[in-house]
Parts: structure tokens; sequence; C-alpha cells
């Protein structure tokens, strides 16, 4: 696999719940109102911090995470083509990314990432090691 190389970013940016490590900025939110199996989710233009499959495309730049195989999957919305997303640093499965929405209506969700709310966190206070949700909803 290699070695992984964790990116940092800088200011307010949403982390794994699990371990801390960076996944995206405020500002690639585009949407609140999204529902996963286990409850809300945020739909991201883009995030970092993933690991790529090797069975996937090579050309995709992305860090921090790993994106899993593509299947076909059946979501609220219509059928989906979907890749698992999951933290680089811990493993944890945090989300999905958007690769093909069969419907016109959904094609906008194409290339864009899901992330679970309840495996990210909007803040890290470092001094008392706790996590702090500083996006409730």
């Amino acid at each position: 696999m290699g070695r992984i190389f964790v990116v940092e970013l800088e200011g307010r940016s949403y982390r794994c719940k699990f371990c801390g490590t960076h996944l995206a900025l405020p500002d690639q939110l585009v949407s609140k109102s999204f529902r996963c199996r286990r409850g809300k989710a945020y739909l991201f233009s883009n995030v970092f911090n993933l690991y790529f499959d090797s069975d996937l495309l090579v050309n995709m730049r992305r860090v921090n995470i790993t994106v899993g195989v593509l299947e076909e999957r059946m979501m609220l919305s219509g059928m989906h083509t979907v890749a698992d997303i999951f933290c680089c640093c811990c493993g944890g499965i945090i989300g999905w990314k958007y690769e093909a929405a069969h419907e016109m209506s959904q094609k906008y969700k194409e290339g864009k990432f899901v992330l679970e709310r309840g495996r990210i966190v909007g803040e890290m206070d470092f001094s008392t090691e706790l996590f702090i949700d500083t996006h409730p909803e």
C-alpha cells in the first residue's frame, strides 16, 4: 500500500470522529439535508485524506480517505453508482462517494461525497482530547 501522508487543513474543518483526521472544509459543504441508514449526513463537493482501492482509477486525487469498490445501490432518491469511503488513518467508514446517478434529477450528486454526521466532528479541543461538535443538527 505504501506510506500514508495525511493533509492538515487550515482553519475550521470536519474531522474523523474516531481519530481526528481532517476530512473537509466548511466551504466545501453543499448540503446538510442528506440522510443515511444511521441518521443525518452532509454532502460535500470535495473531501481530503482518502485512500483509494487499487481497483479504482489512479488519476483521482484525494488524500486522508479510502474509496472502496464501486457498486450499484438503491438509495432513497433512486439508483446510484457509489463507493464507500474510509478514513485513511483509522480505516473507519465515514460515508460514500456518488460516481453516477441514474435519474436526471439526481445528476448534481455525481462526483460528490457524503459524510455521515455521526462519524465526523466539526472541531477538536486538543486541550481536553474531547471532540466538540460545533455544528449541531
